[in-house]
């Protein structure tokens, strides 16, 4: 939902049922949150027309692809009021933005490309989105190095047995995770080893989630996390480490300034609203408190790193 020139609308297509609630009356808006109508506030932004935005997206129980929309969202939203437009050009521009995402722009290779130049979002594509298909199509092919595991068909459009949306969230987190690589600091593989830390302790709240919704099932027995096999999660991590090596060999060196609060900021929040989903919406405390250390380890690191 945003905010318009006299009413909050929903995004059409919306999980629930949008509220449409006059702009002034705060506590109306605050009801339709507690009464189930959004679940989730994204963004509050003073703009610097001195208009305020608000972006609110319900995310619970809804799939890998809904995620993966209202992270892009959030990021176009506050873009927007930022800039200082009066709310009803805020919310025509989010409208265009959605509908724009069916040619899967992503708004993390956006900031890549502002903030670190065409070579690093083209290195960042290639690395984690079309990297990232690779190795999903020969995990679903042959069993490696996951294991064994099926896509449904509830994600969309596949190729090769894979849903493309699984390789642009490979994309869409993995710039957070490397831009806190960067900022937790050190030699050239130790930020590798935290980037791909990073990126695979998010998969310690993904896989169950997923796997409870319906979009994949998995084949493999043995020891297990949360229903999940251990050999997906050890996989992960070293297949994320790669991409971070892989990715640091084939982009320029990391800019003097870069304004990292949009990706961090992402980092922060799926960590802390996994957490809150898988344990009280999803009804996933194993997979609440594996991915919360997980990903909170790196959440932690990260105040003290930037002192």
């Amino acid at each position: 939902m945003s905010w318009g020139s006299d009413k909050w609308y929903g995004f059409p297509r919306a999980p629930l049922e949008p509220a449409f609630v006059p702009r002034d009356d705060v506590a109306a808006l605050e009801r339709a949150i507690d009464g189930g109508t959004a679940a989730v506030i994204l963004e509050l932004v003073q703009g610097l027309g001195g208009a305020v935005a608000l972006v609110v997206g319900d995310v619970a129980g809804a799939d890998l692809k809904a995620t993966v929309l209202m992270a892009q969202l959030r990021s176009a939203g506050r873009a927007y009021a930022l800039e200082g437009h009066p709310p009803a050009v805020v919310v025509s521009r989010a409208n265009d933005f959605h509908l724009a995402l069916r040619s899967d722009r992503l708004a993390t290779l956006a900031h890549a490309l502002v903030w670190r130049g065409v070579g690093f979002a083209v290195a960042l594509f290639a690395t984690t989105a079309l990297g990232g298909l690779v190795i999903e199509v020969v995990g679903v092919s042959t069993g490696l190095p996951f294991g064994e595991y099926r896509y449904l068909d509830s994600l969309g459009a596949q190729l090769l047995g894979v849903p493309v949306v699984v390789a642009l969230a490979w994309t869409m987190m993995a710039y957070p995770a490397y831009v806190v690589s960067e900022v937790i600091g050190g030699g050239a593989l130790r930020r590798s080893v935290v980037g791909g830390w990073a990126l695979a302790s998010w998969d310690l709240f993904l896989d169950p989630q997923m796997v409870q919704a319906g979009h994949w099932e998995w084949s493999t027995t043995g020891p297990a996390l949360a229903g999940i096999p251990v050999t997906n999660y050890a996989a992960w991590f070293a297949v994320a480490t790669v991409m971070m090596l892989v990715l640091r060999a084939l982009s320029q060196p990391e800019p003097a300034v870069a304004d990292d609060r949009v990706p961090l900021a992402l980092y922060v929040w799926t960590w802390a609203s996994s957490v809150m989903a898988h344990a009280v919406f999803f009804d996933l405390p194993v997979s609440a408190a594996l991915g919360g250390i997980g990903m909170g380890v790196v959440v932690l690191a990260l105040p003290r790193a930037r002192r």
